[in-house]
């Protein structure tokens, strides 16, 4: 036991002389010009391309109510449907409505009797003409002429001052029923208005009981039932136009200028893949929405077929006449570092690190607004390696282009 106790003590003691040594730290061996190819910054001039996302709006949308009160007999579309201008989309008993059209033309009839008319069209001329006024009329002739006969006996002697009296008062009733008939006849005539107005609409609420399209489109939703008892402005249908169909995009405001209306402009739908769909542009916003920054622009897309859909995600470009002179250079020699987008440009051995600021993207290539100037080369690869000073070896060769 005695040596097991005295060999740990040593045994510990010349663990840590050991781990107290310190090991020499190897140089860091210098590798050399970090090898890269570059391309030039080149100037090119493009047209300009306002890229958007939208999404698809019918052309009119609408609901369709009854406007008469009553049971529906009958309902002739449901969804999908393709509907024409005018087609009966659904029909509301109209009994009620017929009986009310032949009440008001009764009364109509009659009161055109009275005016001795024979039909609708016909119309009063002369209202002296009319028959009551007429009768009118005559009962007054024969007062006065009874009156003047009374007068010219009394003036010869011949007359009882009574008989006059009696001649006088008829003849001024007569009057006063005379200008009565004739109000009576105005009166009768505005009622005759009266009457064909009330025709002309219950006439029209018989027409209202087959309820039509006002417009050729799509049905959207059907919301009536046979049997249903519907009153004024009851949702029978929703029907939607789509051909042509809209686009509803949101542009930068920076674009104001290069969007105008009658542009071309190529949909893309994901449900069609490659295949482009060309429409116009026919609204802009006269506004700027504060929050985006963006006003909305609409295109018409002519959709026969009934392809593309309401509601669907479609992109858009359009095609402007902004033609510029722009600096671009290949994607691959941009690098994101710390929140900002750098380049590399090469100088006679060295590299300089630049912040750039980018702008539209042309397939493998990439505008620069700022940071380069045409000319300049930049590096292509390496660069996780590049820096500020960093020594570099050109590689000449393939694979030192842009769109590479």
């Amino acid at each position: 036991m005695k040596a097991v106790r005295f060999f740990l003590p040593v045994l510990m003691g010349l663990l840590l002389a050991s781990c107290g040594q310190q090991r020499p730290v190897e140089a860091k061996q210098d590798s050399g010009p970090v090898p890269i190819r570059v391309t030039p910054v080149v100037t090119r001039q493009i047209q300009r391309v306002v890229e958007s996302v939208g999404t698809l709006f019918p052309y009119d949308e609408v609901i369709v109510s009854a406007e008469v009160e009553g049971p529906v007999k009958e309902v002739l579309f449901d969804l999908g449907d393709a509907v024409k201008e005018g087609q009966v989309l659904a029909r509301i008993s109209d009994e009620e409505q017929r009986y009310l059209v032949a009440q008001t033309e009764a009364q109509l009839r009659q009161a055109l009797e009275r005016l001795g008319l024979k039909s609708e069209k016909d119309k009063v001329e002369d209202i002296r003409q009319t028959p009551e006024v007429r009768r009118a009329q005559a009962d007054l002739f024969d007062a006065e002429q009874r009156y003047k006969r009374v007068r010219e006996l009394v003036d010869q002697g011949i007359g009882s001052p009574q008989d006059l009296d009696q001649a006088q008062a008829r003849f001024k009733a007569m009057q006063a029923a005379y200008d009565a008939t004739l109000n009576q006849t105005r009166n009768l005539i505005r009622q005759v208005d009266q009457f064909e107005a009330s025709l002309d609409l219950q006439r029209k609420k018989l027409r209202d009981t087959a309820v039509r399209a006002p417009f050729s489109s799509y049905v959207k939703e059907r919301q009536v039932t046979v049997g249903q008892y519907v009153r004024p402005n009851t949702p029978l249908f929703s029907l939607v136009k789509i051909d042509p169909i809209r686009l509803r995009a949101e542009v930068p405001e920076r674009m104001a200028p290069w969007v105008k209306v009658g542009q071309l402009a190529e949909v893309a739908v994901e449900a069609y893949g490659d295949r482009r769909f060309e429409g116009k542009i026919w609204r802009i916003s006269p506004t700027v929405d504060q929050s985006k920054r963006t006003f909305v622009v609409e295109a018409l897309i002519q959709n026969p077929a009934g392809e593309l859909k309401p509601g669907s995600y479609a992109k858009a470009k359009v095609k402007t006449n902004k033609f510029e002179q722009i600096n671009l250079v290949p994607l691959r020699s941009v690098s994101y570092v710390l929140g900002s987008n750098k380049v590399y440009a090469v100088g006679t051995g060295a590299v300089e690190a630049r912040e750039v600021k980018l702008g539209e993207r042309f397939d493998q290539e990439v505008e620069v607004l700022e940071g380069v100037r045409a000319g300049e080369r930049v590096a292509l690869g390496q660069l996780a390696r590049l820096d500020t000073g960093v020594k570099v070896q050109i590689i000449e060769g393939a694979g030192a282009g842009h769109g590479e």
